[in-house]
């Protein structure tokens, strides 16, 4: 008789893969929100025996000095990702959003995260010579022999110091300074691959592709000019005059890419990019019995839930009381994740919560809705477990994943400067009462469930045969070392059509100079 393990995925896993004795891998994440996904797959690399270690910083927000699945290193230097900082950051662009749409205010936004995003790198910087000052610490590093370097590229602290110790280089990635990550190692016709943050489809019309042109050419500049200056004297003191920021992304072993493309639209990839879009997802564990309790009485009308994020706790009080007064009128239990004031319009359906256990909700038989900001761990939970979503973007990428989610018929969304009771309860409402978002999104997490291995475990696979093999250079292309007028063969063109316009030049001087010879001939005999 075969054991029921014998036939889950893992297990087979193990049959047919080499199993890496356990490694050394050291991590330069990102706080916050990122931590959350790094964290992830920390817990399974120590569940499979790899000894971890952070590099944190004291003020961290998220990642904490000590842990039983990592040993931490902690610099008394300030991040830029402390609690305070951002959460009032985060409070600005909310209160901006809300005022009237304007050019005016677009702009200010945008300037408003290239000053906290010119903020963070300069404190990445600070981080950097906080390293590489301290030989005592270098040195440790160096004894240490990891056997790879396990990064967030939003910073590029860690492809840094993976360079300096020459270590092979994991990204944990979506972002990267210079934008979404594929634009850095991948072909990307800007035809039909639409920059992330101006919520475009893969079907642009022919103004639509103007504007993806130019929004791409702005965002080279600006990576170029706001993000660049910081690092490279440091780099070419530590590393050298010829190593170039850009170069070293490029260089990288190994690409997680939080993507599936049953949310995302098709385009060109690369060998060393590993898809792992809803790593995250599990099945749903039973629920504390007074939230247990509480959605049964909902009936047959099921309950809804609501959440904005880790970094949006709560609302302001006249947003919250607009919210309130809508679920009040619905027949659906509601639980809300709300750390503000009670708002006066709260109903007895609805439930307020410091802390909700949100993949299990989701994956409750009587869950109906998730009115969601659209980050992208909800997002994928929701596409897991096949609820249909009501979107209120604020921030960051927030917005383009509802578009994908709007593409895909199965969300729709508010605008935080439109939201008030009417409008937002009809958005409620539509989704509610349309059963193609349901089925649609049905359809989506029959497609992401249907794979032969977990993504976690795909994540881990590569990660360990990056260890087994000391990097994964086979995989990774040498075109970033190309300059630009031979990656895009602008030589070759220049070559091509000098040789055909001489070619056609003493072409047509032989036919000329026959033709002379002819005329000449023909006047003697005349």
């Amino acid at each position: 008789v075969t054991h029921p393990c014998c036939k889950s995925p893992l297990f087979l896993t193990f049959l047919v893969f080499p199993v890496v004795q356990a490694g050394k891998v050291l991590v330069f994440p990102l706080d916050g929100s990122h931590w959350v996904n790094m964290k992830v797959i920390i817990e399974e690399l120590h569940s499979r025996n790899h000894q971890v270690t952070v590099i944190r910083h004291t003020d961290s927000w998220y990642i904490k000095e000590n842990s039983p699945f990592y040993r931490s290193i902690s610099l008394d230097v300030e991040s830029g990702y402390d609690k305070n900082s951002f959460s009032s950051y985060v409070i600005r662009l909310l209160e901006m959003q809300r005022e009237e749409y304007s050019p005016w205010k677009h702009l200010q936004m945008e300037m408003e995260q290239v000053k906290k995003a010119s903020e963070i790198h300069m404190k990445t910087r600070k981080t950097l010579e906080s390293i590489f000052e301290n030989k005592e610490m270098l040195q440790m590093l160096k004894n240490s022999k990891y056997d790879l370097i396990l990064t967030d590229p939003a910073i590029p602290g860690g492809i840094i110091l993976a360079h300096y110790l020459k270590l092979p280089l994991v990204f944990n990635v979506r972002w990267t300074p210079h934008g979404e990550g594929h634009f850095l190692i991948a072909p990307s016709p800007l035809s039909y691959v639409p920059l992330r943050g101006i919520e475009l489809s893969d079907q642009m019309s022919f103004f639509q592709r103007v504007l993806n042109v130019l929004i791409f050419c702005l965002f080279q500049y600006r990576s170029e000019k706001m993000v660049t200056p910081h690092y490279q004297d440091f780099i070419e003191k530590y590393l050298g005059s010829d190593v170039k920021l850009h170069s070293m992304y490029q260089a990288a072993d190994l690409w997680l890419m939080r993507v599936d493309f049953v949310f995302e639209f098709p385009r060109p990839t690369m060998p060393n990019v590993v898809y792992m879009g809803g790593f995250q997802c599990k099945p749903a564990k039973p629920l504390p019995d007074h939230l247990e309790e509480f959605v049964q009485s909902s009936g047959e009308h099921g309950f809804i839930i609501m959440s904005l994020g880790t970094l949006i706790a709560d609302l302001p009080a006249d947003l919250a009381e607009e919210i309130a007064a809508a679920f009040a009128e619905l027949p659906q239990k509601v639980i809300w994740r709300h750390r503000g004031s009670r708002p006066s319009t709260l109903g007895n359906n609805t439930l307020l919560v410091d802390w909700m256990p949100q993949n299990d909700l989701l994956g409750h038989p009587k869950i109906k809705l998730f009115v969601s900001h659209g980050g992208t761990n909800g997002i994928y939970e929701a596409i897991y477990h096949g609820v249909p979503v009501v979107g209120i973007p604020i921030i960051f990428d927030q917005a383009d994943n509802l578009s994908r989610l709007r593409a895909k018929g199965v969300a729709r969304t508010v605008e935080i400067s439109d939201l008030d009771k009417i409008n937002f309860q009809e958005t409620l409402q539509d989704v509610l009462n349309e059963p193609s978002y349901r089925m649609n999104m049905q359809k989506l997490s029959r497609l992401h469930r249907d794979t032969p291995m977990r993504p976690l475990d795909t994540a881990l696979f590569w990660i360990e045969f990056v260890m087994r093999h000391k990097g994964a250079a086979h995989l990774r292309t040498e075109s970033y070392k190309l300059p630009w007028y031979s990656y895009h063969s602008v030589d070759v063109m220049v070559f091509l059509l000098t040789a055909a316009g001489l070619l056609m030049f003493f072409t047509f001087g032989l036919l000329w100079l026959c033709f002379r010879l002819c005329f000449k001939s023909q006047q003697k005999h005349e």
